[in-house]
């Protein structure tokens, strides 16, 4: 046989085998974690439990990034563009879901251009109200609404976010209409709440737990299928006067689309056998957070099923696209 030829057999077999070499002796360097939020939010800080978490698990260091920026969509640009090999990772959250809905384009295909490794954890809302709004239950609520229709206001942490979305699908269930009032995030819009400005607000657990505490706010009830651990007395919307509404902000880990099986499996185990750790569900309880660790498939088909579930809500309540 032609030397030339055997020797281009053998480079081509090489090559054929390396992506697989490199999948099993996986990892051998450090990894990147790209978190697309501001340091200091739930996804920042679910984030760093996690990449410390992982670190361990693997034997490399998981630095973790922040790129903030577009609701999420930049870093998740950064990561959707990445080299498949397992060497960086997305901490992706609920608004991948919204931002299929809320773009009229993005620079990537949320379902083709990523792999889901697993979810990570899941954090529940609450419906707080000021101290001197007529109503204290939820039911008592709705039908103060009902009976002013457009005379009440809710705040959200600004179009398109969580706290909007959540609270739209909640008032097209019970056919109520509010005014809407956005704000430059979370804390202006509890600020704005603590001063009367506005009646209600759907907030994140843990910005508005201390103000619930404390006696400022008044809650009607939390978002999530069950009661939080860190206030057993009150009830889940569901279960105050709004039977199968549920919302969560949830967190998962993925990876770009196309990386090794082999890769994403060993991903997977490191980061289920820490959510079920005894020290890392502590860390993350804390925090106000529950692990939720999954299969790859489960996480994928709830990715689907939530961008199809806001993708009607966006349409509903006739939110402009971006």
């Amino acid at each position: 046989m032609n030397r030339v030829f055997q020797h281009g057999l053998l480079a081509a077999a090489l090559i054929a085998v390396s992506p697989f070499v490199a999948a099993q002796d996986y990892p051998v360097r450090p990894i990147r974690m790209v978190v697309p939020f501001a340091p200091g939010g739930g996804s920042d800080i679910s984030g760093r439990i996690l990449a410390e978490g992982l670190h361990q698990a693997l034997g490399q260091n998981v630095v973790v990034d922040n790129r903030a920026g577009a609701g999420s969509t930049i870093g998740a640009d950064i990561v959707s563009k990445a080299s498949p090999d397992g060497y960086t990772l997305l901490l992706g959250n609920i608004s991948m879901a919204f931002n299929a809905a809320l773009y009229k384009k993005l620079p990537y295909d949320t379902l083709r251009d990523f792999t889901p490794v697993s979810l990570v954890v899941e954090q529940p809302n609450i419906i707080v109200a000021h101290p001197s709004l007529p109503a204290k239950t939820l039911k008592e609520f709705i039908a103060l609404a009902r009976s002013t229709p457009g005379k009440l206001a809710y705040g959200s942490a600004g179009v398109g976010s969580g706290t909007h979305l959540a609270m739209e699908m909640l008032l097209l269930t019970l056919k109520i209409d509010m005014v809407h009032v956005p704000y430059k995030g979370t804390g202006p819009a509890l600020t704005a709440l603590l001063g009367n400005e506005i009646s209600v607000f759907l907030s994140t657990f843990a910005s508005a737990l201390p103000h619930v505490k404390s006696g400022r706010l008044h809650t009607f009830g939390v978002t999530s299928a069950k009661r939080a651990s860190a206030l057993p007395g009150v009830p889940t919307v569901a279960e105050a006067g709004v039977p199968g509404f549920e919302y969560s902000t949830w967190y998962g880990l993925l990876v770009p689309g196309g990386t090794p099986h082999t890769i994403v499996e060993k991903l997977n185990k490191a980061t289920v056998g820490l959510l079920n750790s005894p020290e890392i569900r502590q860390r993350y309880l804390t925090q106000g957070m529950e692990p939720i660790p999954s299969t790859s498939a489960d996480y994928a088909a709830r990715l689907k099923s939530e961008m199809e579930k806001w993708a009607k809500v966006v349409h509903a309540a006739n939110i402009p696209q971006q």
